[in-house]
């Protein structure tokens, strides 16, 4: 069993940078690409971000590219994405996933966490 622990959310106001952090308690964690989902309110839960094992493949969902920035570190088995000129359209909960494929669609991640709020503010 893996956990996924995700941390950085917080308010900010548009235009303004958050990263997200997520840790995992795995000693496999260079085996999994990672991911980041989000879920704004009454709305499903959407792809934004993914990172192959190594790091060295990224792909983003067309909202968020230019933008967001995801990236990983093995050593410390953790996850992040860096999210500059934030929008008020990007306020949802952030949650990471671990998944076997890249861009993973939202049944073919292995393991969750348990999500973050980021909130921009207009």
């Amino acid at each position: 069993q893996v956990q996924l622990v995700e941390s950085g959310g917080g308010l900010v106001q548009a235009g303004g940078s958050l990263r997200l952090s997520c840790t995992a308690s795995t000693r496999t964690f260079s085996t999994y690409n990672m991911n980041w989902f989000r879920q704004a309110p009454g709305k499903e839960r959407e792809f934004v971000a993914s990172i192959s094992r190594s790091g060295g493949s990224t792909d983003y969902a067309d909202s968020v590219k230019g933008r967001f920035t995801i990236s990983r570190d093995n050593e410390k088995s953790t996850v992040y994405l860096e999210m500059n000129s934030l929008k008020p359209e990007d306020t949802a909960v952030y949650y990471c996933a671990a998944s076997l494929v890249l861009r993973p669609t939202i049944g073919k991640n292995n393991y969750w966490g348990q999500g973050t709020q980021v909130t921009v503010s207009s």
